[in-house]
């Protein structure tokens, strides 16, 4: 169960949300009123696709990631610069474990540099602090 200090904490980095399970749900809750979850589903894709160990289903996770996010008019088609995106497109037919990381890395940027800021002073944010600081308060201060 999340704390108030980890809630607090993270306000410090996108990486401490995106390491929490109730901060990454917040994050995609806060993204989705954005119309820019496609950022983090992208990047969690990545991370998943990474720790792939089978060279079939590197293919067939590269393929999808490709198809979802990547190739023009997908589905949850990410904002990459078009050098990145050729790329990808290049070597696609042969994806290694690291063929997204340049792609990952502009998402991550985006995420930490212009949609987390904007998360800190959300609602969804604010909400989520105010539920921990309550919890703690009343495990705390029982005679409340």
């Amino acid at each position: 169960r999340t704390n108030t200090g980890e809630t607090v904490a993270w306000s410090e980095s996108v990486d401490t949300v995106l390491a929490n399970k109730e901060g990454l749900a917040a994050f995609r809750t806060f993204l989705k009123s954005e119309f820019s979850e496609e950022n983090v589903e992208f990047w969690l894709a990545c991370e998943d696709f990474k720790k792939t160990k089978s060279s079939t289903k590197i293919a067939l996770k590269a393929q999808k990631i490709y198809s979802d996010f990547i190739q023009a008019d997908a589905p949850k088609e990410i904002n990459i610069d078009f050098h990145t995106k050729n790329d990808i497109s290049q070597n696609i037919s042969e994806p290694t474990l690291s063929c997204f990381d340049a792609a990952q890395s502009s998402i991550y940027c985006l995420m930490a540099k212009d949609s987390f800021p904007r998360f800190l002073r959300s609602e969804v944010y604010k909400e989520l602090v105010k539920k921990h600081q309550d919890r703690n308060q009343k495990r705390w201060l029982p005679f409340l």
